[in-house]
């Protein structure tokens, strides 16, 4: 990979020049009106080609004069028609004008039960008489009369959408009576008068075309090669515009994309270089914290409990540490074993002990060194707590905790060598778990890369023959000159640094 990089690093990349789009869109633009022009006279003479031949069946003016003469045909069937369809009509009329006015009396008189002309003024109604019953001041009788006048008035208010309905049945009725009476008028029958003539001043203006082209029809086939050598002449200068641009585009394109991916390329080899680095640094850090010797932690908080609970307790020497100094040591002892004698008390003391004797008749209890109140640090609970140990709550549980901590450490330094080699091995399985993850992960990474486009051999620069477009020319154009401008700036400084 990073091989790869180099060398594509040492290819000199030169930028093709770029095409002037303006001065390509003016080009195509002449180009396309001047085979738009010769497309028009060709159809012309084309035109006038058909209609000097003589009259076939397959010639556009045999199937123009076709379709004109059926056309006539069927408006004078249609003028016969029309005598018959006006008594038809007329009869309709009466029919739709009777059903009409049967619907307006209909309405009228269900209107007339109904003492309200609008929804509105129905719901304002109910408003009122609802507003009268909620104030609670009307009596009994007058509010249940209210009541039951609300009640058929709701029942009023769905006879509204009957209404509704048969207003929009009578309109129809009405739009239906109007369009027969518009048909009555008969406009139709001076229409086909007009139909009827232009049509025939279409047949003669086909015939004295025929007549007059039939007498040129030599030079009109000469004309018409001719114009067809000059269409195929202006089809392909457009077409040789066109790949002239969208060449030049792709090259361009290519060199954007070899830009692009020397800078990737570079990217991709700094990043693994990176990662490599951190992978190893990561590594020897796990190494290295699982080489630390196993229960320091614990150790030391024996250590300093033990300190605690027997100030003469001495650890253990590391090699090379001298004992120190500063090491806790026992309180002085006199051994009176040897002395004979009374002891003579003082009077500080006599008068000190003169108060303890309390009552007559009353044994005064006199009170031990031992027993006095035993305060356990929150640092000595903290570690005991840790190991798992009660803390002392009083001096008489020491020697218990003590024996309890001694047992641990022993454990912790019997075990400490295994425990080291264990995490050790744990460790490095850890890392090779890692590393198969890792490897994995990139080889899928490498299998699954798909760079769309490359070396310009994708669909959107792909010839027209090819299923390319320009549309998609440009739109590749469009992405490229976005994605580049970016990245040839980061390239420029990566070489002038």
């Amino acid at each position: 990979m990073v091989e790869s990089s180099d060398a594509n690093s040492k290819k000199v990349l030169v930028k093709p020049e770029k095409p002037d789009e303006d001065l390509y869109k003016a080009s195509l633009k002449k180009a396309e009106k001047e085979h738009a022009d010769s497309i028009a006279k060709l159809s012309a003479i084309k035109n006038q080609l058909e209609i000097a031949k003589p009259i076939s069946s397959d010639s556009p003016s045999s199937k123009q004069r076709a379709e004109l003469l059926a056309r006539l045909k069927e408006i004078r069937e249609k003028q016969i028609a029309g005598k018959s369809s006006r008594n038809r009509l007329l009869d309709q009329i009466k029919r739709e004008d009777a059903t009409l006015k049967e619907l307006i009396a209909q309405q009228k008189t269900a209107r007339s039960r109904v003492n309200f002309k609008s929804v509105e003024d129905l719901d304002r109604e109910i408003d009122r008489l609802d507003k009268q019953v909620n104030t609670g001041t009307m009596k009994i009788v007058d509010e249940k009369k209210a009541l039951n006048e609300i009640s058929m008035l709701r029942k009023q208010r769905k006879n509204f959408s009957g209404f509704e309905e048969s207003q929009k049945n009578i309109d129809a009725k009405k739009s239906l009576i109007k369009e027969l009476r518009d048909q009555f008028d008969d406009p139709e029958s001076k229409a086909l008068s007009d139909q009827y003539n232009n049509i025939q001043a279409q047949l003669d203006e086909i015939k004295a075309q025929q007549d007059e082209a039939y007498k040129s029809i030599n030079s009109l086939r000469d004309e018409r090669k001719r114009l067809q050598d000059d269409q195929q002449a202006k089809y392909l200068a457009i077409r040789e515009i066109k790949d002239n641009y969208y060449e030049q585009n792709r090259a361009v394109q290519k060199w954007e994309y070899e830009v692009r991916q020397k800078a990737r390329d570079k990217k991709r080899a700094d990043e693994e270089r990176l990662q490599q680095e951190k992978k190893k640094t990561r590594a020897q850090q796990i190494l290295a914290e699982a080489s630390d010797k196993a229960y320091l932690d614990e150790i030391r908080r024996a250590h300093s409990l033990l300190h605690f609970l027997d100030p003469s307790f001495t650890a253990e020497k590391a090699p090379l540490l001298a004992p120190s100094k500063f090491q806790a040591l026992p309180q002085r002892q006199v051994d009176a074993s040897g002395i004979k004698g009374v002891r003579i008390a003082k009077k500080e003391e006599e008068d000190y002990f003169a108060g303890n004797a309390g009552k007559k008749g009353k044994k005064s209890k006199k009170s031990t060194p031992g027993e006095g109140k035993y305060s356990c640090p929150p640092s000595v609970m903290e570690d005991c707590t840790f190991m798992g140990i009660e803390p002392p709550m009083s001096a008489a549980e020491i020697p218990a905790v003590k024996e309890k901590v001694l047992a641990k450490l022993s454990f912790w330094k019997a075990d400490q060598e295994d425990e080291t080699e264990r995490n050790y091995t744990k460790a490095k399985k850890e890392l090779e778990r890692l590393e198969a993850e890792e490897a994995a992960a990139s080889t899928i990474n490498v299998t699954g890369h798909f760079l769309p486009h490359a070396n310009g051999d994708g669909k959107a620069t792909a010839t027209p023959g090819e299923g390319g477009s320009a549309r998609n020319e440009l739109a590749l154009e469009m992405e490229a000159q976005a994605d580049v401008s970016i990245e040839l700036k980061a390239v420029s400084l990566e070489e002038r640094t």
